[in-house]
């Protein structure tokens, strides 16, 4: 039977399109599956005010009666015109390893950029840099962090046999945690703070954090805005964020740095690893998925290190060991043996040559592709 795609206009097609992955991943021990209820309010534009800000399409590729593939599209105007140049995100690919789905569906996008009026394809990108983003093309046996992505081995072949060629690349690490904090970084942190009149700001609890959320949020829209695709986030957009992650933090393993006039001028968020508590949540919080995430909050072994933000003022001034020492001691104090790192860009070095400090494996890699269509 021949290939079919299908544009999704209703929610049980979203459902199916939302679906796919758990039965493409099914088995494989290193997929990490999201929250399917999060998942698919994040494509919906009801729950999702990053949408409002978008063009989006999205598409289901069926043989035979069952759902192969799936692809999505979205066009930031933000980003274009930040870039100067017109470019769809192509997002979410997901298929069968069978050539003529990946094709067709690539080929989708494509013709429907093309009548968007844009000159490239580029992905995989999200809505924002806090979405989904990059295909993995080296580490297909390790197991990602929460903000990180996994593909199955065949995907990156998938799109470079139809014209897609690397735009950029992110690299991830592994880290052994120190035993304990050496004097001389103790010492330096004393010193970096009373030279600068600095104050790092530790939590508790939830509650103690809700204050800073939204300053923290700012901080990221600043210091990230010279990194690959990032667009700067309005209020709405960061709120959806801030609701969609803060439940599933350890408070402890969260630092802040405000100056003297009590200005957040860095950050470090980190987690402790949820992502197997994930795979035995299958998709679902409810019955047990909670108990599982809840249970991995508090025993970790490997903790996620998610975002770092230093405000460019401030960013050779030693505020992000500042940060990292502080964040260590909390990790050496909850039994942390590892900690994953997100992507870096490839270019980023004052963040590569900071890691090779470190103990550590670069293990995995993501890219990001283009394909000019004019």
């Amino acid at each position: 039977m021949a290939i079919q795609i299908r544009q999704i206009t209703q929610l049980s097609d979203l459902k199916k399109f939302v679906a796919l992955p758990f039965q493409l991943y099914k088995g494989n021990p290193y997929w990490v599956p999201p929250i399917k209820n999060d998942e698919l309010k994040s494509l919906q534009p009801e729950f999702n005010p990053a949408m409002k800000y978008c063009t989006t399409a999205f598409w289901l590729a069926e043989k035979d009666g069952k759902t192969v593939g799936r692809i999505g599209a979205i066009i930031n105007p933000a980003a274009n015109e930040k870039n100067g140049e017109l470019m769809c995100r192509m997002t979410r690919f997901e298929c069968i390893d069978d050539a003529a789905v990946a094709t067709q569906l690539l080929t989708t996008v494509e013709q429907w950029a093309k009548a968007q009026g844009m000159q490239g394809v580029h992905g995989p990108l999200g809505f924002t840099n806090l979405d989904h983003q990059a295909m993995l093309v080296e580490g297909f046996e390790e197991l990602p962090s929460v903000a990180s992505e996994y593909h199955l081995p065949y995907y990156h072949k998938l799109i470079e046999a139809n014209g897609y060629v690397k735009e950029i690349d992110w690299i991830e690490f592994r880290l052994h945690v120190l035993k304990e904090i050496p004097e001389k970084a103790v010492k330096l942190n004393e010193l970096i703070k009373k030279r600068y009149n600095l104050s790092v700001v530790s939590f508790q609890n939830r509650e103690a954090m809700k204050p800073y959320a939204m300053k923290v949020f700012h901080l990221l829209n600043t210091a990230f805005d010279d990194l690959f695709s990032f667009v700067k986030m309005p209020d709405d957009v960061l709120q959806f964020y801030i609701n969609k992650y803060f439940s599933m933090l350890n408070p402890k393993f969260v630092k802040v740095v405000e100056d003297k006039d009590h200005q957040v001028i860095g950050f470090i968020i980190s987690l402790p690893s949820l992502s197997k508590a994930l795979q035995k949540a299958n998709g679902k919080l409810l019955p047990f998925g909670w108990y599982h995430i809840m249970k991995a909050l508090k025993k970790p072994e490997v903790a996620d290190l998610l975002l770092t933000g230093i405000h460019p003022d401030w960013q050779a001034q030693g505020v992000s060991a500042l940060l990292i020492t502080e964040l260590q001691q909390i990790m050496i104090e909850h039994g942390v043996r590892f900690v994953e790192t997100t992507g870096m860009i490839e270019t980023n070095e004052k963040a590569i040559n900071h890691w090779k400090n470190y103990e550590h494996r670069q293990h995995k890699r993501k890219r990001c592709y283009r394909k000019m269509l004019v």
